[in-house]
């Protein structure tokens, strides 16, 4: 952003993150964000049934070959690091060799180094498969993220349209208002704007509103990803520090009045 973070007196949403980073840190932040062991902690605060059926996992990247795995469509990915996941559709269309290789590439790379991000430093790495979601239009659903400030539910990030060229992502606060700021984030030189027309409120956003607030309970900041399949909700992951601090929120007087609804606390 072309300055330094104010880390002894932080005030922007995005400082309060990076003072996050350096402060707030537990082993319940390890488990949480390791895409495996996550399931456990879901489990026992909201229930199974928001789980993604998870279909093989292993820590060996030779293990993943048609005969282990279930048929198509699922998702191949690691459980400590962001994103990269292999979509399969069909396994005549994938080269499992360059697949095995880049599991293998992506198990002995540790997350932390990347990003100092505190959580991914302990995980120990994994291969999981999971069913690939689809609505009942054969699409992938779009993918709510509930961000939680002190076990309250402030702001909704929709990301629609992801891996495609018309990826966007909207704003919206938790009466389904949207919201006068954007914060988006920027891959590959291109960032990730808003739509120009708005999304239907879905039918289970108070049922997401109230398991994210039960999930964050534990957390000073903390986003609760979602997926609606048909009205079916089920769990994506729970991020620690959105884009890691470092994505301008603009107006940029937006990043100042979401601090401020941030109290900071260091376990």
């Amino acid at each position: 952003m072309g300055k330094s973070p104010d880390l002894n007196d932080p005030k922007t949403l995005n400082e309060k993150i990076v003072w996050l980073k350096l402060n707030d840190r537990t082993p319940l932040h390890t488990k949480c964000a390791d895409k495996f062991a996550v399931r456990e902690y879901i489990n026992e605060k909201v229930g199974d049934k928001y789980l993604v059926p998870l279909y093989y996992h292993t820590v060996n990247p030779k293990d993943i070959v048609p005969n282990n795995l279930p048929s198509p469509p699922y998702i191949i990915k690691t459980n400590h690091d962001s994103g990269g996941g292999v979509f399969v559709y069909d396994t005549e269309q994938i080269d499992w060799n360059q697949v095995q290789k880049s599991l293998k590439k992506r198990l002995s790379h540790n997350y932390y180094w990347e990003s100092k991000e505190w959580q991914y430093k302990n995980i120990k790495p994994r291969i999981i498969v999971e069913k690939l979601l689809q609505n009942k239009e054969g699409k992938i659903p779009f993918d709510y993220k509930l961000h939680c400030f002190n076990g309250k539910v402030i702001t909704i990030q929709v990301d629609m349209n992801r891996g495609t060229d018309h990826h966007f992502r909207n704003w919206y606060d938790v009466n389904w208002k949207r919201e006068p700021f954007k914060w988006a984030a920027v891959k590959d030189g291109k960032k990730t704007e808003p739509s120009d027309y708005d999304i239907k409120r879905p039918s289970t956003l108070e049922e997401m509103i109230r398991l994210s607030e039960l999930l964050a309970a534990p957390f000073c900041y903390v986003r609760v990803d979602w997926y609606d399949v048909d009205g079916q909700l089920y769990f994506g992951e729970l991020t620690f520090h959105h884009d890691g601090g470092n994505s301008p929120i603009e107006p940029s007087e937006w990043d100042l009045k979401l601090g401020e609804k941030l109290n900071l606390i260091k376990h």
